[in-house]
């Protein structure tokens, strides 16, 4: 939990340097300064608000476009003179209408959001999604499925087309996702025990 009282505000003149990341994707979105009044509204209301150097007054992300940033985490730095915020945003975050203000929207991390997609489409019980029909009809479904199109992937394997070997390999992954829904399970425990065991490795 955030002490409030052990950030440091006095070092940069009353504001601390904010770098805002995706809570899904953890891709970096933008930066902004927070002075303590900013810090303590964004705690309070579960929203980014800023300290704006040019408007000389507080400034909520999305006060104007409506893309809020919901906040997940608040982490301090070592020396407790920076913060990185964890959020979920509502929108587009650069006011080009990119994804990040650094213009790196890549796919990476992406499955990230896909497992949040596919998730909301079970919990929204989403009539006509093909991935929440395999989800309802039952984990005998998922599984199966994740086992077809392994053996597509590996029949893919043995030639030379990479576009389809990657498209099958896409299919797996989009499937074997369903099943971890299915099971509970998340790509956040699959990396754990990876984690787990290359810190066991020698």
């Amino acid at each position: 939990m955030l002490n409030m009282k052990s950030i440091n505000f006095e070092k940069h003149m009353g504001l601390v340097p904010v770098v805002i990341q995706d809570n899904t994707t953890l891709q970096v979105l933008m930066v902004g300064f927070m002075n303590e009044e900013a810090l303590t509204k964004t705690v309070d209301e579960g929203k980014v608000t800023f300290f704006s150097r040019t408007k000389n007054r507080l400034w909520t992300k999305g006060e104007t476009s409506g893309n809020f940033l919901y906040v997940k985490e608040i982490y301090p730095d070592c020396d407790n003179d920076s913060l990185l915020i964890r959020v979920d945003p509502a929108g587009p975050v650069c006011h080009t209408g990119n994804t990040s203000c650094f213009s790196n929207d890549t796919p990476e991390g992406f499955l990230y959001r896909l497992q949040k997609i596919i998730g909301e489409r079970i919990d929204k019980d989403v009539k006509d999604s093909y991935t929440n029909r395999i989800f309802r009809e039952g984990i005998n479904k998922a599984a199966q499925k994740v086992g077809e199109e392994a053996v597509e992937l590996i029949i893919e394997a043995k030639d030379n087309n990479n576009e389809l070997f990657i498209s099958e390999a896409a299919d797996l992954l989009y499937h074997l996702l369903i099943l971890f829904r299915s099971k509970n399970v998340s790509l956040q425990n699959v990396e754990e025990c990876l984690a787990s065991r290359h810190s066991g490795s020698r």
